[in-house]
């Protein structure tokens, strides 16, 4: 907070919405200075659960209603469109300002975008330059979702890879920067994870430099069929 930074991202299934709402009120920051993401865990995808598990969180993070709730993961076990309907109720409710999904597949926003009567605003989902999004990047944008980038520095692998090593040196930033970069320069909002006050410091220090298009090519090489970093037992079919 001190460094600037406003935008919180959390979930059920972390199990610290309490300290992320703790923290923000002990910093005496304005409640709409800030805006707070949470998310609904699989298990708590049906109707009555959805309900009864938003507002556990709005009562752990005690700050009133949520700027933005996200389906976490799909769940094959539930109909999308007793969910879906269910998330657009509890916008209707007030106990969110915003609603969207998170790991949804090109097929899952087709589907979702439909069924919902609100608008989906975002689709967060592993996003970084050793994994090739294209398909998912053209979903979000057809439907007017915007794409948020989880692992955005590929959990430290950007800052091992000889490229990205090389073009940060030309711009005198980190590879892990350059990451960074590569995907805000193409309209994918971001959300690295560290905790270390220095990454926090060097990961908001993007806004000074640009790649240019040859560099964004280059990078572009990077990604692989292999590069996919978080993958689960309950994940969907991704796109290929």
């Amino acid at each position: 907070i001190r460094l600037g930074y406003r935008h919180f991202d959390t979930a059920q299934m972390y199990g610290n919405e309490r300290e992320i709402g703790e923290g923000v009120r002990a910093s005496g920051i304005k409640r709409e200075e800030v805006f707070v993401v949470t998310k609904v865990a699989p298990d708590n995808l049906a109707p009555r659960p959805l309900e009864r598990s938003v507002k556990e969180s709005i009562g752990h993070l005690r700050l009133g209603e949520i700027d933005l709730l996200l389906l976490h993961w799909p769940n094959k076990g539930v109909p999308l469109k007793d969910t879906i309907d269910a998330l657009c109720n509890v916008k209707r409710e007030g106990l969110a300002r915003h609603i969207g999904v998170s790991n949804y597949t090109v097929a899952l926003l087709d589907e979702a975008d439909t069924l919902s009567e609100g608008r989906l605003v975002c689709n967060q989902f592993e996003c970084h330059p050793f994994i090739d999004q294209s398909k998912v990047l053209a979903a979000c944008r057809k439907h007017d979702m915007a794409p948020i980038a989880y692992t955005p520095i590929a959990r430290g692998g950007a800052r091992r890879d000889a490229t990205l090593q090389a073009v940060g040196k030309r711009h005198g930033k980190s590879a892990a920067q350059v990451s960074l970069r590569y995907l805000v320069q193409q309209g994918i909002g971001v959300i690295p994870r560290t905790s270390k006050v220095e990454r926090l410091a060097e990961n908001i220090a993007i806004f000074d430099f640009e790649l240019s298009e040859d560099e964004m090519a280059e990078i572009a090489k990077l990604a692989s069929p292999g590069g996919r970093i978080v993958d689960w037992a309950w994940s969907p079919q991704w796109d290929r």
